[in-house]
């Protein structure tokens, strides 16, 4: 489940996210101090969350102008609004939000609001299926998907190796250009790789799978089918199925493979 979390008071925000984090700790939760920024993610990254928890005065775009704007370009995004106020209680359930919560956001609160949201879990997320035991492969309905660049599907391969963990565009260079991480052109490379990743997921129907934030990318964990992450969730049919070769096409998977041979190797 990917949540937003909205609110321009950055102490608010901060709570906000480690609330909704504590009572979903599966999902993965976008913060944004301006209503507006959270809209370019769903326009421009086609990023669409399946719940918005947002404040309602806030500079700029309001929380009621935000959600009609929402209902555009995201109708099936679920709206719960956090605030101090209960006079815009009425305005509210006019824009057909799901949820008003008065402030201190709870815990309980919020799986209150997730529980009365119907079918909030359903229909079950498709996922790419990942093989990175031997050669990284990815596999999209039984069929290989291709990539434009070797370099596009490394890139995807090193996020999956991170398990979600946001990385730098310095980072990626740094791992996929490792004779020449501080090219003046490395970055720009990257940025062309990002662009080509997300245009073949957007192909598929896929694109929801990486996450950008600033300058920062990660992928969603919950919307990949992957041995490596059974394997390490203690799924010992994966456990009994690894032979100690780990993505071998790529040098820098090498620390994940010693630390599998030394997991293994204690049992």
């Amino acid at each position: 489940m990917l949540i937003f979390a909205i609110d321009d008071e950055r102490p608010s925000l901060n709570a906000a996210k480690r609330i909704i984090s504590e009572a979903c700790p599966d999902a993965e939760i976008m913060a944004y101090k301006d209503a507006c920024e959270a809209l370019k993610t769903i326009t421009e990254d086609g990023i669409k969350p399946d719940v918005a928890f947002c404040d309602i005065e806030m500079p700029g775009v309001n929380g009621l102008e935000f959600a009609v704007q929402m209902k555009n370009v995201s109708p099936d995004t679920k709206i719960v609004f956090v605030t101090g106020y209960l006079k815009y209680a009425i305005d509210a359930f006019k824009v057909h939000v799901h949820g008003y919560i008065m402030k201190p956001l709870t815990v309980e609160a919020v799986l209150e609001e997730l529980d009365a949201i119907p079918d909030i879990s359903s229909p079950e997320l498709e996922r790419l299926n990942i093989r990175c035991f031997g050669h990284f492969e990815v596999f999209w309905h039984g069929e290989p998907l291709l990539f434009q660049r070797k370099k596009t599907k490394e890139m995807l391969a090193f996020l999956i190796d991170r398990e979600g963990a946001s990385c730098t565009v310095a980072e990626i260079a740094g791992a996929l250009w490792e004779e020449n991480p501080d090219s003046k052109t490395a970055g720009q490379r990257v940025r062309n790789l990002i662009y080509d990743l997300r245009s073949t997921l957007h192909e598929i129907g896929m694109e929801n799978v990486l996450i950008r934030d600033r300058h920062q990318i990660s992928i969603r964990r919950d919307m990949i089918d992957c041995d490596y992450y059974k394997m390490i969730a203690g799924d010992m049919a994966w456990v009994n199925a690894y032979k100690g070769e780990y993505m071998v096409d790529y040098s820098w998977a090498e620390l994940t493979a010693g630390k599998l041979y030394f997991r293994n190797d204690k049992k």
